[in-house]
């Protein structure tokens, strides 16, 4: 399985346009490989670099599975966003505090969908710990001029 975007390569730079810098843009993204088995997807986008060491910036998840790509500034029809660490259910794009931080979107096939209200991220990953096909994964990273 795989993860991609057409704006960012696997351990570049994340355009501004995707960041609180710019508006915090939902990046496009595109999957292949899904397992045929997937129920839905999810992805989890958190940033290692952070103080707190897990901060999370993205969770979403009944992706359909037979989905090949989120469009640029859209939620799949029918996925549900969970709480970010900002607080709310929605994309948080990066925004470091100092230096350069990593992103990583981690896309998950599971092996079911959810029936849970805006889970943070302990709730997100306990829910789906015993119900993943397949993971796959895209870093960005960025740094705040």
């Amino acid at each position: 399985m795989k993860i991609t975007s057409t704006q960012f390569e696997n351990n570049g730079l994340i355009p501004q346009k995707y960041t609180c810098d710019g508006g915090d843009t939902i990046p496009p993204f595109n999957f292949e490989e899904v397992p045929s088995d997937a129920k839905s997807l999810a992805i989890i986008c958190q940033d290692p670099d952070s103080p707190s060491g897990d901060f999370v910036h993205w969770i979403i998840f009944n992706i359909k599975p037979k989905t090949s790509e989120i469009k640029e500034g859209e939620v799949p029809d029918g996925a549900i966003q969970g709480a970010n660490d900002f607080g709310n259910s929605n994309y948080g794009g990066p925004c470091p505090g100092s230096g350069s931080h990593r992103y990583v979107f981690k896309l998950y096939a599971l092996d079911k969908k959810f029936e849970i209200k805006s889970p943070d991220k302990t709730q997100f990953r306990e829910a789906i710990k015993s119900h993943i096909i397949a993971e796959t994964e895209l870093i960005g990273n960025y740094q705040r001029k």
